[in-house]
C-alpha cells in the first residue's frame, strides 16, 4: 500500500498558514472547496503530496476535521478500488466505515470540473493517532497537474511519519496489517513510505519527513520567516518546527 497524502489541520487558520508554507517555498494549489464543508491547499509531488485542510470562516463547516487536532492529522493511504479496500479490511477484522463520495470543483482552462475521491475511513476508536483512511481518486488528472508539480524550494513529497502510541509494537503490528505493509520491530515499510513508532502517553501523528532536492533553499527561506524554527540536524537534514499549527516536520534532502 502507497501513501497518498499527509494532512495537516489548520482549523480555523487557512489563510496564515497557506501563507507560511507559501513563504516557505511550496507551490500551493489554488484553494478548493469539499462538498462536506472543508477547504484545502495541497502540495503535490508525482509520487503524493501534502496537504493543508481547514474549515471555512462561515457556512457550511465539517465536523470531522473540527473535531480533529491541529498540525498532522490525518494518514491517507492510496486505493485503486474503495469497495474492495473496505471488503479486505473487513476481513482482516478491521471496522471501516463504509466507502464515502468527496468532491470539489477545480479550475481548468477548459473550465471548471469536479475533482472526485471515494474514500474508506478508519474510526478513532481503532486508530486514536489522527483520522486514517484510504482514498481513491475519480479523477487524477485534477489532481496531478504538471504546472502544480514544480516547488520553488525543491519539494520532493512525504518519506515518513512518525506516531507516538503507549503501546508501539502493538500498534507497529496494527498499521502493518492495515498497509499489507511489513514491521520491523518499530519501523513499518510500505512501498514509498515508512511509519516509525514510538512511546508516548498520547497517540498522535509527532513528525513528517519531506524530501527535497537538497535542503538549503527551505532553511533560508525558514531562517528568515517569523512564525518558523529550524535546526540543522546534521546529514541533510533540517527540523522545522511551526508552532502556530503544532507541527515538526524533518526535511532532509533525497539525494543523502
Amino acid at each position: 500500500m502507497t501513501l497518498d497524502h499527509l494532512v495537516i489541520n489548520t482549523l480555523l487558520g487557512m489563510d496564515a498558514a497557506a501563507a507560511q508554507f507559501s513563504k516557505l517555498g511550496f507551490q500551493l494549489t489554488p484553494r478548493g472547496h469539499h462538498s462536506l464543508g472543508s477547504i484545502n491547499h495541497l502540495m503535490v509531488d508525482p509520487a503524493n503530496y501534502l496537504e493543508l485542510v481547514g474549515v471555512p470562516a462561515s457556512g457550511t463547516q465539517r465536523q470531522e476535521v473540527l473535531d480533529s487536532a491541529k498540525g498532522l492529522s490525518g494518514l491517507v493511504f492510496r486505493t485503486d478500488d474503495a469497495e474492495a479496500t473496505y471488503a479486505r479490511l473487513i476481513d482482516a477484522g478491521f471496522a471501516p466505515q463504509e466507502p464515502i463520495l468527496l468532491e470539489r470543483p477545480v479550475e481548468t482552462g477548459g473550465g471548471v470540473q469536479q475533482a472526485q475521491f471515494r474514500n474508506v475511513r478508519m474510526t478513532a476508536a481503532e486508530f486514536p493517532a489522527g483520522r486514517v483512511y484510504f482514498c481513491q481518486h475519480l479523477t487524477p488528472d485534477l489532481v496531478w497537474r504538471k504546472e502544480w508539480l514544480a516547488h520553488p524550494n525543491g519539494f520532493r513529497g512525504v518519506g515518513a511519519v512518525t506516531i507516538s502510541d503507549p503501546n508501539p509494537d502493538a500498534e507497529a503490528a496494527r498499521y502493518a496489517a492495515l498497509t499489507g505493509g511489513r514491521a520491523e520491530g518499530l519501523r513499518v515499510k510500505a512501498e514509498g513510505l515508512a511509519l516509525t513508532l514510538c512511546e508516548g502517553a498520547t497517540p498522535t501523528f509527532t513528525s513528517a519527513e519531506l524530501l527535497f532536492d537538497d535542503v538549503d533553499d527551505i532553511a533560508a527561506r525558514a531562517a528568515q520567516m517569523d512564525g518558523a524554527e529550524w535546526q540543522n540536524a546534521g546529514a541533510g537534514t533540517v527540523v522545522l518546527t511551526i508552532p502556530a499549527l503544532a507541527v515538526t516536520l524533518e526535511c532532509r534532502s533525497a539525494t543523502t
